[in-house]
């Protein structure tokens, strides 16, 4: 039998990831990271969320618009 895979809070998946609860409510406001609302409730599969990351889903979209300058 397989296990089956708990719903994590905003709280949880800040806690997984290692980043703030604002960090996890930015990106829901971007709507980046995956997610899925539960009457008032934002929940997560914690694999989705992995799998997300590994993409570069959570790399920071400011690090990509303006590269450091070369100081060749």
């Amino acid at each position: 039998m397989q296990a089956i895979e708990p719903w994590y809070s905003v709280e949880e998946i800040a806690r997984h990831l290692g980043v703030s609860k604002e960090t996890i409510y930015r990106w829901l406001e971007r709507r980046t990271i995956p997610a899925h609302r539960m009457g008032k409730l934002w929940k997560f599969k914690p694999s989705e969320v992995d799998a997300w990351v590994q993409n570069g889903g959570a790399a920071d979209d400011r690090t990509h618009r303006n590269p450091p300058e070369s100081s060749v």
